[in-house]
């Protein structure tokens, strides 16, 4: 009798072993449902990293941040990272193809370079080299964008041997006209650091009596920064989608060698918790059959030992599982922390790039780009308000007899100065952009009909009283300002249109005033 007491105590014991493991299983399955999480919210935010390289690729990212919304294990999202991986893959190709298809054009141009009679011997040869390197395929934007450079120069220099060749071609008027808007587009375009003294040299060239030649070498030799300053921001693009590419890859043999790791252990799991149950069962059911005491021990004996052996197995696969899941989550974890480096300086160029596009590089002020959006959201912060808002448009007098006699730099100054009057002159929640030339574009929400003349009349004051002097000479500059109230069922494109034309009346009037549109 002490024997059968002594028994049922050790399959007691037993039970409460099995209750514990049952527990800590839990505790595993909780930790690991935590880690999946983490990992479900990191390809999330990585995908929004991958934005605007396809609409089919945008497509498929949003229905993988969706499905990540709602999914509990990661292996429910495997398809979609198989198709966002392979999307990745077929951007790659793409680039690749586009590659291809200008080294063909480039293959095209030459050969018609090749059929111009009277080019010199060595431009010949040159040309033919060049023709025979083609050959070679292009890998990344860096091998396309110096050919294409060096293309431009075959140009240059067949029609200066052209022209070398008979008289020197007269300046015309169109020609000054495309020194002028070169200039101008050289001030709104944000060149790198190291470019800024080139650019420099080539807008005080155009401000100054030109030449056909000095023109095309102008627009020659700013189309070759452009080219490069492309090249640049598209290869950080292209390694970006290599890091991604690779770091997704590495992500999706994880997660389906730890799927796979998963399967198998439940199963061996499921199978030794049959094993147990029945054991126990066979145990209990030996206690009620058997009378012989001997007989029993020996019964439960045998059954405690298989217990114990299936226990232990089981333990063994849960260390095994738990060592392969921390390595899982460990190389998961590494490869992730990289890209997320990666990420982290790419959408800080991102960023800085972005605040460029909607800056003016010569005033500072928003650009025409900015002005649009700000432009967008007075007009939905009007119709949900209903406050008053204001459009004025602003224009310097005689702008360009400023430039005419005292040089484009000096114009160039003058609206730097200009600029930053008008900022100055108002509050914090009123916007100034510059539109494009002298003109500047003013939104000012929340000032009554009756005070709006009297700011406005302010601003062209301050402007007015600015002290200029060029070449010893002091100069008043003034400005002429149009403004129009938005109208009940009125676009704001429309009451733009109105102050646009209250300042050409201004202009026409006698310049240096405000003129609302009534």
């Amino acid at each position: 009798m002490k024997d059968a007491m002594t028994s049922l105590s050790q399959v007691s014991l037993l039970q409460q072993k099995l209750h514990s493991a049952k527990i800590a299983l839990e505790e595993l399955k909780d930790q690991k449902a935590q880690s999946q999480s983490s990992l479900l919210q990191f390809i999330g935010h990585l995908s929004l990293a991958c934005k605007g390289q396809s609409i089919e690729l945008d497509n498929k990212l949003a229905k993988l941040r969706h499905n990540l919304l709602n999914v509990e294990h990661i292996d429910e999202v495997l398809p979609d990272l198989l198709e966002v991986e392979q999307l990745l893959k077929q951007q790659y190709h793409h680039v690749v193809g586009q590659l291809e298809d200008g080294r063909a054009s480039l293959a095209k141009v030459i050969r018609q370079l090749q059929r111009v009679d009277s080019i010199p011997e060595k431009l010949k040869k040159e040309i033919a080299y060049y023709k025979q390197d083609l050959g070679k395929p292009f890998h990344t934007y860096w091998d396309y964008f110096p050919k294409v450079e060096r293309l431009v120069g075959f140009f240059e220099a067949i029609m200066h041997e052209r022209l070398s060749q008979g008289d020197k071609l007269e300046v015309l008027p169109k020609h000054r006209q495309l020194a002028h808007e070169l200039a101008q587009m050289i001030s709104e375009i944000e060149f790198r650091k190291d470019q800024r003294d080139q650019v420099l040299v080539i807008k005080d060239y155009l401000a100054a009596e030109i030449d056909v030649d000095g023109l095309i070498d102008a627009y020659q030799t700013i189309l070759s920064l452009l080219l490069e300053n492309i090249a640049l921001e598209k290869s950080a693009s292209q390694e970006f989608l290599y890091a991604l590419n690779d770091a997704l890859s590495a992500v999706r043999e994880v997660v389906n060698d730890s799927y796979n790791s998963n399967q198998r252990s439940y199963q061996l799991k499921k199978q030794l918790n049959r094993e147990i149950n029945s054991r126990v069962d066979n145990v209990g059911d030996a206690i009620i059959d058997i009378d012989d005491i001997d007989h029993l021990k020996l019964q439960v004996t045998e059954q405690l030992a298989s217990i114990r052996t299936a226990l232990g197995r089981k333990e063994a696969l849960e260390q095994r599982e738990q060592a392969m899941l921390r390595k899982s989550i460990e190389t998961m974890r590494d490869e992730l922390n990289e890209l997320s480096k990666e990420a982290n300086a790419y959408k800080e160029r991102l960023f800085e790039q972005q605040k460029l596009n909607l800056l003016d590089t010569l005033t500072q002020l928003p650009n025409r780009a900015a002005l649009e959006e700000r432009m967008e959201q007075e007009f939905r912060n009007y119709q949900r308000h209903r406050h008053p808002l204001w459009v004025a448009v602003a224009d310097i007098d005689h702008f360009k007899s400023i430039n005419d006699n005292f040089g484009h730099s000096t114009g160039d100054k003058t609206l730097q100065v200009i600029s930053m009057a008008l900022k100055n002159s108002l509050r914090e929640s009123e916007f100034v952009a510059r539109y494009g030339g002298e003109e500047f574009v003013l939104l000012i929400p929340d000032v009554s009909a009756n005070d709006i003349e009297h700011l406005l009349n302010r601003v062209r004051e301050k402007v007015k009283n600015i002290p200029f002097k060029f070449k010893n000479q002091r100069i008043t500059v003034t400005v002429s300002i149009g403004a129009a109230q938005i109208l009940e069922n009125e676009q704001i494109s429309e009451t733009f249109e109105r102050a646009d034309a209250a300042l050409y009346k201004a202009k026409h009037e006698s310049r240096d005033r405000v003129i609302i549109d009534a």
